[in-house]
Parts: structure tokens; sequence; C-alpha cells
């Protein structure tokens, strides 16, 4: 039994280390860290029965990575010979996905220069602006997309369209469109940047019952939702504590 010890010893080690990598990765509920550092191995084996072996199904999204990042030489090769506005488009769509906004929104400026007939350019340029923040830039993208389709991306466009009237100092107007905006839309971040504005103005209460909104989905989700929707109820939580009452 000793040396059955002795030889399971580093495998224990590295099982409550990549329980803990994982926590910290991910940032699952905080009673976690407890139940992996408690119960010892045992506590690792459950915890990553639970919240890790599920993780396991977006390990392929990492694979896409290599795939994509040679889609974007050829097409980056491409347009040497053809810059038509579907390679500039694909290529923005492209480099969203691999994080190259700067790269992405210039490549959509190019999609618009070449044809400016379909929305979504707009709409990911508008984004992509945002996400640089650059919310002046943003405006007119997205202004154009909801004026020509109110519901356009599950009314999302029109979320960040007064997120953005919020980032350039028009607060009345942005209200205006968040309240009618989440008369539907069940979108988190939507909730959170519509928080964001009440805190702004001193709204706490109302802001913490949008940030609560956020909180109050995470029951009835499924596993695969709640972990895609982690960095939402961080910010919600954060939110909470920022406005506490």
């Amino acid at each position: 039994m000793f040396f059955l010890n002795l030889f399971l010893h580093p495998w224990i080690f590295l099982l409550q280390a990549l329980a803990i990598v994982h926590f910290i990765r991910r940032r699952p509920d905080t009673y976690w860290i407890f139940i992996i550092l408690f119960l010892g191995p045992l506590g690792a084996i459950i915890y990553l029965a639970v919240e890790a072996l599920p993780d396991i199904g977006l390990l392929g999204q990492s694979f896409k990575v290599f795939p994509r990042r040679s889609r974007i030489r050829e097409l980056e090769r491409a347009i040497h010979d053809n810059p038509s506005a579907g390679n500039y488009e694909e290529l923005g769509d492209l480099y969203m996905d691999d994080g190259r906004i700067a790269e992405a929104r210039a490549a959509f400026d190019r999609a618009i220069a070449a044809r400016a007939d379909t929305l979504d350019p707009f709409y990911r340029r508008g984004v992509c602006a945002l996400q640089l923040g650059d919310a002046a830039a943003a405006l007119p993208d997205l202004e154009r997309v909801v004026n020509k389709e109110a519901d356009y991306d599950f009314q999302r466009a029109a979320g960040l369209l007064a997120h953005a009237y919020a980032l350039t100092g028009q607060k009345e107007k942005a209200e205006q469109l968040f309240r009618k905006v989440t008369v539907t839309s069940t979108l988190s971040e939507t909730y959170l940047n519509f928080a964001e504005l009440l805190a702004s103005e001193n709204k706490n209460a109302e802001a913490r019952e949008w940030a609560q909104k956020v909180l109050d989905k995470k029951p009835s989700m499924p596993g695969y939702l709640r972990r895609r929707e982690r960095p939402w109820f961080r910010r919600a939580g954060e939110m909470l504590k920022r406005v506490g009452a």
C-alpha cells in the first residue's frame, strides 16, 4: 500500500493542479475551489467530472483555429488577384473570430467600398469600432443597420446602438432605445450595458434589477449555456457589488 500511494502521489497532485488551473481559467461557482482543496483528490475528481469534462466539447472550437488561420492566409493571397467585396467580408469575419479586430475593421472598410448594398459588413464594422473604443465611428454603421432591420442579429444590433449612444453622451436617446429593445430582447450583453447606463445616471436600484435579471437566468440554463454565459454572470456580480444597496 505504501508503494502504491507513493506511485499515485504525483498523479494525485496532477489531478488537483489540473482542477485548480481549470477553475482559474473558467471561474465557475466559488464553492468548487473549497471542494478541490478540502476534499483533495476526491474533490478534484468530482470537479473535473462535473465542470471540466463537459468543456471537452469546446475543444473542437480550439481546433478550428488552424483551418481558420490557413483560410486567412489563402484569402490574403487571393485578394491580390481578386479584391472582391465577398473576399473582404469573409476575411473580416475570420479576423474577428481570430481576435484581430483592427484588421477586421479595415477589411470591412474595403468590402463596403467595393459594395455597399448589404447590411452585414456595416454591422460588423460597427461592432469592431465599439470593441476598439471608437463608439462615435460605430454610430452611423449601427444606425444604418437598425433603421433598415430593427431586430438584426436577434436585436443585438439595436442593443449595441443604444450602448454607442450611451458612450457618446446621448444618454436620453440611449435609455429610450434600451427600454424599447429590452421589452423583447433577453441578451445578457444588452441587459448589462443598460445597467451600466442606469448606474451612470445614479439610478442604482434599477441598475441592480437589470444586473440581477442576468443572474436570474442561470438556474434554468442548460450547462453548456451557463459555461458560455459565465463572463456575463461575473460582470453582473461585479456590478451588483459596485451599485450595492
